[in-house]
This record gives C-alpha cells, sequence and structure tokens, in this order.
C-alpha cells in the first residue's frame, strides 16, 4: 500500500512538471507572437495622400521600391489633402504627402506634424469640353479672368468640394476674382480628382484640374486644356512626419525614414522620371532641397 501511495505521488508530481512545462511554453509562444504581431504593426506605417498622387500611379510606381529598400510597407490612403491632415491630427496616419501649403504649415505650428519639407510640385490647369465654344483669347493664361468670364455666362463648373488641395486652390481663386460661386451652374461634387473629372466631361463643365491627373485621364476624355501656366497656379507637394507627442500610436521611426527617402536625390531622380515615357513629359517637377 505504501509503494502504490508513493507511485502515486510521483505520478502527481510528474504530471504537475509536464503541466507547469506546458505553461511555461505556451506562455513563451504566446509572448513571441505578441512581439512578432508588435514588430509587425511596427514595420507597416500609413500614408495619408491626396488622389492625384495615387490617381497619377506616381505611388504605384515609387512606394514599392521604399519597401524593397527598408523593409517596410506602406498603407496608401488617398483622399482630399484637408482630410488627410486630419488623419494626422487624430494619429490615424504616420506620415502625410499633401498639397495644402498654408494649411500643411498650419498643421506643425499646431505640434501635429515634425516638420514639413517641399518634395516636389506640378501646376492646376482650368479644363473644359473640347467641343464647346473656347474661353476668350485673354482668358488663356488668366485664372481669375476665366472664373469671371465662366461666372457671368453661367457655364457649367464642377467643384471638387472636398476640402482637398485643389479645392483649396479653386476657392482662394474665386476669392481673389471677387465671386462668391453659387446657383445651378456651380456643381459642388464632394469628390476626388478622377472622378470630378469624369463628372465635367459628362456634363460638358469646366474644372481645376492637378495637370497630373488629367494627363493620366486625358485619353478617356473629351476635355481640353483652357488655361495654364498661369502665375497662381503652382501646385507645390510637401511632406510631413505625424508627431507622436500628440499621438502615441504614431510611428514616427518609420515615417521618418519614409520622408528621408523621398526627399533623397535617388527618389528625386525616380520622381521626375515619372511619366516622360508614357506622356512625354514628367508629371510631378521633383523640388526638395539639398
Amino acid at each position: 500500500m505504501k509503494i502504490f501511495k508513493e507511485r502515486n505521488n510521483v505520478s502527481m508530481a510528474l504530471l504537475l512538471l509536464i503541466l507547469g512545462f506546458t505553461l511555461l511554453t505556451t506562455g513563451c509562444k504566446q509572448q513571441q507572437a505578441s512581439d512578432q504581431t508588435t514588430q509587425d504593426e511596427v514595420s507597416a506605417i500609413v500614408l495619408a495622400t491626396t488622389t492625384s498622387t495615387e490617381q497619377t500611379g506616381l505611388l504605384d510606381a515609387i512606394i514599392p521600391v521604399f519597401t524593397s529598400e527598408t523593409g517596410i510597407e506602406v498603407k496608401v490612403v488617398a483622399v482630399g489633402s484637408g482630410q488627410a491632415l486630419t488623419m494626422g491630427e487624430t494619429g490615424e496616419a504616420d506620415v502625410l504627402l499633401v498639397h495644402a501649403k498654408s494649411s500643411e504649415e498650419e498643421f506643425v505650428e499646431k505640434g501635429f506634424g515634425i516638420e514639413r519639407y517641399d518634395v516636389m510640385y506640378n501646376d492646376f490647369i482650368l479644363v473644359g469640353p473640347k467641343d464647346e465654344e473656347a474661353l476668350p483669347k485673354e482668358c488663356k493664361a488668366d485664372i481669375v479672368g476665366a472664373l469671371k468670364y465662366i461666372q457671368e455666362n453661367k457655364i457649367p463648373f464642377i467643384s471638387r468640394g472636398d476640402e482637398s488641395g485643389t479645392h483649396k486652390k479653386e476657392l482662394s481663386i474665386w476669392k481673389t476674382a471677387g465671386i462668391e460661386p453659387s446657383g445651378d451652374w456651380y456643381i459642388s461634387a464632394g469628390k476626388g480628382m478622377g472622378e470630378v473629372l469624369q463628372m465635367a466631361d459628362e456634363k460638358k463643365a469646366y474644372t481645376l484640374s492637378d495637370r497630373g491627373t488629367f494627363l493620366s485621364m486625358e485619353d478617356s476624355l473629351e476635355l481640353s486644356i483652357a488655361v495654364e501656366k498661369a502665375s497662381d497656379l503652382l501646385n507645390q507637394y510637401g511632406v510631413i512626419a505625424v508627431n507622436p507627442e500628440k499621438n502615441p500610436n504614431v510611428h514616427l521611426e518609420e515615417a521618418q525614414k519614409f520622408v528621408d527617402w523621398i526627399l533623397s536625390e535617388k527618389t528625386q531622380k525616380l520622381i521626375g522620371e515619372f511619366g516622360v515615357e508614357k506622356y512625354g513629359q514628367a508629371l510631378f517637377v521633383p523640388n526638395a532641397k539639398a
């Protein structure tokens, strides 16, 4: 009987030892899985950007290079510049690539961004239906005069209406013209650049577009450039890493790597070459300061 009890005690001790080892091993595996999840999270960043950088195909061309060189995946969220800046304020993005310079500078001044850098530029253009009577010759390089003519003659105009950089630029031009646009002729779409160009095409209307998006869609549209190369149509893009002091979930180290990469000489060269082969001209002009 005594021997039987001792054997039972040994068996129980052995069972407890096995159970303890199993729990320890499971705990280690769970911790490793947790650590791996954290690493996976940090190896991906969210880039909030404008619809123009996505719809032109620029990001599809350059971001795989960044991921290949750094191992950092980039989730692109293409919205208007205003919404992208809001994503930065709420910590939903790690880095921003937008084109609303005054709003970007305000974003940094309020402490939401680390620093703003020029990346590249193109220009805005006024586009309208090919088969309609052209704007007066004197408006060809006068965007303010062109918008006055459109308003006076109640010619259909499609506005982005989405607080994007393009929308902000359009509103600033109307303000310069001393006009607060309203009426059936003025349509606020609340949509991205590609969709607005399609609406302008369907409605035989005018709209303000960045040159890059228009060139990337030109073959599918019955629209032509009505006003270009006006002095007040420069379209500057900037990059900003979001400040983790405002939102601790932001991955600053990885975001800063993206900022440094897009400002680098190698990437600036990629940007300057994009579009040349397909469109005969670059869609963006790199201008990061060395």
